[in-house]
C-alpha cells in the first residue's frame, strides 16, 4: 500500500509540474485543424481555468496527506491505481496537445475515466483531503473532457452538425456525465467545477443558444449539487 502511496504522489507532482515545463499552451492552434476558422463556442471563457492552479495544489497536498498520515488506509487504497492512472497520463498531457488534438482527445478522456473510478472509491472519512480534491479534479475533467472532443469535432467538421450543434451535443454529454455522478456520489466540489465551466462557456458565448444552454446546463449542475449537500447535513 506504501508504495502505492509514493506513486501518487511522484505522479501528483508530475502532473503539477508539467505547465512549468511545457509553457506556453494556450489551447489547440487552430492550424491543426482543417476546418475552424475561430475559436469553436464551447471553449469557456479564458479566466475559467485558472482553477488547475487550486487543482494542482490540492491535489499534490492530498497526495502528500495519504502518504504521510493514510499509507496502509484500506480505503485511501482504493483510490489509489486509478489515480496514479489519471495523473500519470495527466502529466504526458500537455506536450502531446501541443503535438495532436487527437491523441490529447483520448488522453484526457482517459484521465477523466480513471478520476472518475478513483472519486467514486472515494470514502467520506477525510474528505476534505481526498473526494473534495478528487472531485474538483474530476469535475473540471468532465467539462474539459467535452470540450476537447468538441474542439475536435468542429475542427475537422464531422457531421452531422456545425459548431453550435457539437457546442450543444458535448456540453449536454458533460450535463449528463454531471448529473449521473452527482446522483451516484455527490461530492459538492465535483459539482461546482462543473457549474464553473459551464458558466464561462455562457460568459464568451453570451445569451445565444450555445450561451443559454450553457446557463441552463450550469443551473440543473448546482441543484443537484446543493440539494444533496443540505440532506447531509440534515
Amino acid at each position: 500500500m506504501r508504495l502505492k502511496a509514493v506513486l501518487v504522489l511522484l505522479a501528483a507532482l508530475a502532473f503539477a509540474v508539467s505547465p512549468l515545463l511545457n509553457p506556453g499552451f494556450g489551447g489547440y492552434d487552430p492550424s491543426q485543424f482543417p476546418a475552424i476558422t475561430s475559436d469553436p463556442p464551447i471553449i469557456p471563457a479564458g479566466y475559467a481555468f485558472s482553477i488547475w492552479g487550486v487543482i494542482y495544489l490540492w491535489l499534490v497536498a492530498m497526495a502528500g496527506y495519504g502518504l504521510w498520515r493514510r499509507p496502509e488506509d484500506a480505503d485511501w487504497d482504493a483510490t489509489r491505481w486509478p489515480l496514479v492512472a489519471s495523473l500519470g497520463i495527466g502529466a504526458v498531457w500537455l506536450p502531446v496537445a501541443m503535438i495532436s488534438p487527437l491523441w490529447a482527445t483520448i488522453l484526457i478522456w482517459a484521465m477523466l475515466g480513471t478520476a472518475l473510478v478513483a472519486l467514486l472509491r472515494a470514502p467520506w472519512r477525510d474528505r476534505w483531503l481526498l473526494g473534495t480534491p478528487v472531485g474538483l479534479y474530476a469535475g473540471w475533467l468532465s467539462a474539459a473532457a467535452c470540450v476537447s472532443l468538441g474542439v475536435l469535432l468542429t475542427g475537422f467538421a464531422v457531421p452531422p452538425f456545425d459548431a453550435t450543434g457539437w457546442a450543444i451535443a458535448l456540453l449536454g454529454l458533460a450535463l449528463c456525465i454531471g448529473v449521473a455522478i452527482l446522483r451516484a456520489r455527490p461530492w459538492a466540489t465535483f459539482g461546482v467545477a462543473i457549474v464553473w465551466a459551464l458558466l464561462a462557456v455562457t460568459m464568451r458565448n453570451g445569451f445565444d443558444l450555445v450561451g443559454l444552454f450553457a446557463m441552463a446546463a450550469a443551473v440543473v449542475i448546482a441543484a443537484l449539487t446543493v440539494v444533496p449537500g443540505r440532506k447531509r447535513r440534515v
